[in-house]
């Protein structure tokens, strides 16, 4: 068997390109991370709602003090099933491989169909999803981040691919779905087949590079020599939604998918840091489509990586990559509309020891305006926080990165943020923003290098900040408030609103911080949504073991935040083997879509059909039985 088939993302970066072991611990910042100590540093910052709110109640005082879930909590399982409280329905909507028009055919459980028939197909693993309502339409756009290999080609020798259409298959899965769906007469959802609106945006789709770096002599390409019309968007992890109607999906471990015949080809230090390498995830592309060598395309890998713009309601309209946004592994991207106007933007680049960044548009946003410059002219920031509690906005431009231009800079983004010293943060992931609050979430999943091993550029890992715990399995959420409550200030106050953790096991650091209990635990926060009513969603994509240091966490799950109150309340679990990802609301809001990615990854699932049957991703609606409001 292959070393690369069974191991993630961040892991296969790791063995294609280690990281030095770290030894210079006297530039390590020493901090205190006894549960306590650390709890009382979260609480000493002042201008955000703290901790503090909840650290004299205990968690039965706090529900009563003010509880705004309407739900009653379920307990952590291992089943291979969704669970929900009672009072709640949960359906699937649609799965991977259903066909989106009447041509198309039903998915195949033998053959899990060819390429033909996946590109008029639900894409695989849901990630960052949204609604849409157009007139009386309601058009879902959903990412498909990625395959999974022994899936897809489970009907293959060792489940590697076996011939070209294999590889266009598992090419194919990947992008985004654009789909109209709707309720029939029980109010259950589905696809409207042969809607109009039903689109596949595959990483073959004929791409818009706009902002800085269009043209730039970095992105063209024997195929593209202008540099502005890349082909193509894959592993599309979190999304984000512009007050002007449009998706943003995000691309992010896109080195996975480059190789080069010559296995010995040594790439440039640039798409190094990036993760590039002659080596691919086993997918396979570079034999079918010669712009996936990077030996012969080098500067392939440098129209990716970026966020990227699609018009849901406009089929015909090109998709637009956003280079002003920043180049690096996105997350999501949190869109924000300023109190003077001007477009926020703040984004995560999700691998260990990588950074959190901010966009700023230099022009404001009106309804009925042009808004097609608000996302290519603007500044681009990373975040620097401070032990204290504050924290910063460092702007990166030409002199303070010392690069040659703009374009540079946002080609380079990593690189441009390790050279003003920006904050190393323990992989962060989807940003959201508070509806009823000037302050800001990011989810920090978890960094096994937490103050073991530098990140990939080589700048120090200090446990301390936002990121206190040495070899964090477990992960946080930081949030911050912009001074003056002025999202575009280039200072703000921040502060822990949960580290996550086991009590059950632990009494220091590793219990996680107190509004953790043996009830609500969890571990690998990822996903961050808040609804209209500022309940914070948070969903999980951690270790499912229920063993050990995460024993009693079972399936990764959803649970509801509270930011007044810190308390935290689990509303679902997801089948085994599977990550909860993704979520958006139906117009009404009487419905709740959320994403089950790779249910069954290493072999222990049928959902959601059950039997003998493959595991599916899939999209489910969940409702209340009084055909309440969800959020």
């Amino acid at each position: 068997m292959d070393k690369y088939d069974e191991i993630s993302f961040d892991d296969f970066d790791e063995q294609i390109n280690p990281k030095p072991e770290e030894n210079d611990f006297d530039k390590i910042l020493e901090v205190a991370i006894t549960r306590r100590g650390l709890l009382k540093s979260v609480m000493a910052v002042g201008s955000v709602a703290t901790l503090g709110s909840i650290a004299a109640l205990s968690p039965e005082e706090a529900v009563a003090a003010a509880d705004r879930f309407a739900f009653k909590h379920i307990d952590a399982n291992t089943l291979d099933d969704i669970t929900v409280p009672d009072g709640y329905t949960a359906k699937v909507v649609t799965r991977w491989g259903d066909p989106l028009w009447s041509d198309g055919v039903d998915f195949d459980h033998a053959t899990r169909g060819d390429g033909a028939s996946q590109e008029k197909a639900f894409g695989d693993n849901i990630d960052g999803m949204e609604v849409f309502a157009h007139g009386d339409k309601t058009i879902m756009v959903v990412n498909n981040e990625y395959t999974n290999r022994k899936i897809i080609w489970g009907n293959r020798e060792e489940g590697k691919f076996a011939n070209d259409d294999d590889v266009l298959k598992g090419k194919m899965a990947q992008g985004l779905t654009v789909v109209e769906i709707a309720e029939d007469e029980n109010g259950e959802w589905g696809i409207v087949k042969d809607s109009p609106y039903n689109r596949r945006v595959t990483p073959d789709t004929p791409m818009e590079l706009t902002g800085p770096a269009a043209g730039h002599d970095l992105v063209k390409t024997s195929a593209d020599p202008a540099g502005t019309t890349p082909l193509g968007t894959f592993n599309n992890c979190g999304n984000g939604r512009t007050p002007w109607g449009t998706y943003l999906a995000c691309e992010e471990n896109f080195n996975g998918y480059f190789s080069a015949a010559d296995e010995e080809h040594k790439v440039s230090p640039e798409l190094k840091r990036y993760g590039l390498s002659a080596k691919d995830w086993g997918y396979g592309w570079a034999t079918i489509d010669d712009r996936f060598d990077v030996a012969m395309n080098p500067n392939e890998p440098n129209r990716f990586g970026y966020v990227v713009e699609v018009d849901p309601r406009n089929p015909d309209a090109a998709p637009k990559k956003r280079t002003a946004l920043g180049r690096f592994k996105h997350e999501n991207a949190e869109v924000v509309v300023n109190r003077d106007g001007r477009i926020v933007v703040y984004m995560g680049d999700d691998e260990r020891g990588e950074f959190l960044y901010r966009y700023v548009s230099n022009g404001v946003f009106a309804p009925g305006a042009e808004t097609d410059s608000l996302l290519d002219d603007g500044k681009l920031y990373v975040a620097k926080f401070h032990d204290t509690g504050a924290g910063e906005w460092l702007e990166l431009n030409p002199e303070t990165t010392g690069m040659a231009s703009m374009a540079d800079v946002c080609i380079h983004a990593r690189i441009a943020a390790s050279t003003v010293g920006a904050t190393t943060m323990d992989r962060p992931e989807w940003v959201a923003a508070n509806p009823r609050a000037p302050e800001v979430y990011c989810a920090l999943t978890n960094n096994k290098n937490r103050g073991i091993k530098p990140n990939a550029g080589g700048d120090l890992t200090p446990a301390s900040g936002p990121n206190p715990r040495e070899e964090n399995h477990y992960g946080q959420v930081v949030r911050w408030q912009p001074n003056g409550g002025d999202h575009t200030n280039n200072g703000f106050a921040w502060n822990l609103f949960v580290m996550a953790g086991n009590p059950k096991i632990h009494s220091d650091a590793y219990a996680g911080s107190a509004n953790v209990t043996e009830a609500n635990m969890f571990n690998s926060p990822d996903g961050l949504k808040f609804d209209s009513n500022g309940i914070l969603w948070i969903q999980t994509d951690g270790n499912y073991s229920n063993a050990e240091q995460f024993e009693g966490h079972g399936n990764n799950q959803m649970l509801a935040g509270d930011p007044n109150t810190g308390e935290l309340r689990r509303f679902l679990v997801g089948p085994n083997e599977c990550e909860v990802t993704g979520m958006t609301w139906s117009p009404d809001k009487r419905t709740m879509f959320v994403g089950i990615q790779h249910p069954g990854e290493r072999g222990n699932s049928h959902w959601p059909e059950g039997g003998d049957a493959v595991p599916r991703s899939a999209v489910i609606a969940i409702r209340r039985d009084d055909n309440g409001l969800m959020g």
